[in-house]
């Protein structure tokens, strides 16, 4: 396990399924390239007593013949070709039958919903051999897994068929966080300031795949212009494959994300109607619901915790990236992110995404203020009038009387606190007092990337949080 990059509760917990004392049916998912598979090869090294991956847009046939290949791999046995799935799990059954062993018997299928494919009859026979088979065997530890997340919640998690209830355990894989991602890039020899490591986190996330592709030799510009802006850049057609693989008819979906992609603040459901033309209604909802699950989108509540107020927001750092410099940037040169990086375009997106970077790593900032144990709960609140509006994108609506009222500047250097500043936040603190009506002591934090620099306008913060506060391991 010395190998894998963070992942310590997922690694305790697949450690503590793989000891336990009953049938384990442990279904595994997250978005694409966030190593999901690499994660499971890693910790059962060795132990895997069956392996079989789906293929994409294989046919049933092509299918069952890796499975055969498979068997007769791991059983040492040559079990003839097979026809169909129900034999394909026959065969199954009698290999584990004949298995000597009190230790848990490791059965890991990987992109099982590529395995799913039109008629093949794959999932009612999976449902069978677990539901008369291993489900009643105390040593078998069962592992599904799949990047198709739409159909791992409907076909497995949430089945309404032989399968309702099955799921022993589940484990959702998210992108690295800050701290993860400056290990991992160190693991690969790649040294970076931790400025440079936030501004590659803003373009790509945590996603392990994307950091892959980083060339060490030069520097973080060249190699956003390598991966995205070249003309066959790894990662420049990513978007398009990535809702393809997660979601079946993923063209709404994709019109959601291109939608809130162009509003910063988010979407109210009305608006997102308004501008996809997608139907309202329980459809709609899942498929918000999936994009959520996925990691793709956050809901924003109002601090009054009114609904018609709620925002869609998307928070994928890739997504965000591509939707504002490459699906909307036309005749882009290759050497396009090097010259970008002075323009006000660019501070622009740094603003924004800094603020998305602060709401990825909300645990790190309860650490830094001292709340972790304090019951909490993060809202934002806009006002707007006739003659005047303020927002507030991050509150901290604390249990012990107290609200965070959060600011997060992004800058290159110490944040000089202005006096237009300074009016600024007294004048929101003032208009979210009096709109809200709320009784609770309001601490005014600044979030930044190195600090505020002490002037005559710095008294009035209560609290600071720092990019470095964002490496913190919670």
């Amino acid at each position: 396990m010395n190998t894998i990059i963070g992942r310590k509760r997922e690694q305790r917990l697949l450690e503590e399924y793989y000891h336990s004392n009953k049938a384990e049916f442990v279904v595994i998912c997250g978005r694409r390239r966030v190593g999901k598979t690499f994660l499971i090869r890693e910790c059962f090294r060795n132990k895997f007593a069956f392996y079989l991956s789906g293929a994409e847009n294989a046919t049933k046939a092509a299918q069952l013949k890796n499975f055969n290949a498979a068997i007769n791999t791991y059983s040492g046995y040559p079990y003839p070709a097979i026809t169909d799935w129900q034999e394909a799990f026959l065969q199954l059954q009698h290999y584990i039958g004949n298995m000597a062993t009190k230790r848990k018997i490791v059965l890991f299928f990987d992109e099982l919903p590529w395995l799913d494919n039109n008629k093949s009859g794959f999932l009612s026979a999976f449902e069978y051999f677990w539901n008369s088979f291993a489900s009643a065997k105390s040593n078998i530890l069962l592992i599904a897994c799949g990047s198709a997340t739409s159909w791992i919640v409907h076909k497995i998690i949430n089945s309404r068929g032989g399968l309702h209830n099955r799921v022993t355990r589940q484990i959702f894989l998210e992108p690295f966080t800050l701290q993860e991602t400056e290990q991992f890039l160190k693991s690969r020899n790649i040294m970076m300031k931790r400025i440079q490591i936030s501004e590659c986190y803003m373009i790509m996330g945590g996603v392990p795949y994307y950091l892959e592709q980083i060339d060490r030799s030069i520097g973080l510009s060249q190699n956003i212009d390598n991966l995205f802006f070249a003309r066959n850049g790894v990662l420049k057609h990513e978007f398009s494959r990535l809702f393809s693989s997660l979601f079946k008819n993923s063209e709404n979906y994709v019109k959601i994300i291109k939608a809130l992609g162009k509003k910063n603040k988010g979407l109210t459901r009305d608006e997102m109607i308004q501008i996809t033309k997608i139907a309202n209604g329980g459809r709609l909802s899942t498929m918000l619901e999936e994009l959520e699950l996925c990691g793709f989108i956050r809901i924003d509540d109002s601090f009054n915790h009114k609904k018609k107020k709620r925002l869609y927001q998307l928070i994928d750092f890739y997504s965000m990236f591509y939707l504002k410099f490459i699906d909307s940037v036309k005749n882009k040169a290759e050497n396009y992110w090097v010259n970008t990086a002075d323009s006000s375009t660019y501070k622009a997106w740094c603003g924004f995404s800094f603020e998305k970077l602060c709401i990825a790593h909300l645990p790190q900032i309860r650490r830094k203020l001292g709340i972790s144990g304090v019951l909490s709960f993060t809202s934002s609140w806009r006002y707007f009038n006739d003659d005047s509006g303020a927002q507030i994108d991050l509150l901290i609506d604390r249990k012990d009387n107290v609200i965070n009222v959060c600011e997060m500047k992004y800058a290159k250097k110490e944040y000089r606190i202005t006096k237009h500043d300074d009016e600024s936040f007294r004048n929101k603190i003032a208009l979210f007092q009096e709109d809200t009506k709320t009784r609770k002591t309001t601490h005014f934090t600044l979030i930044s990337t190195f600090g505020a620099k002490h002037n005559e306008y710095w008294g009035g913060i209560q609290s600071e949080v720092t990019m470095d506060d964002l490496f913190e391991r919670v």
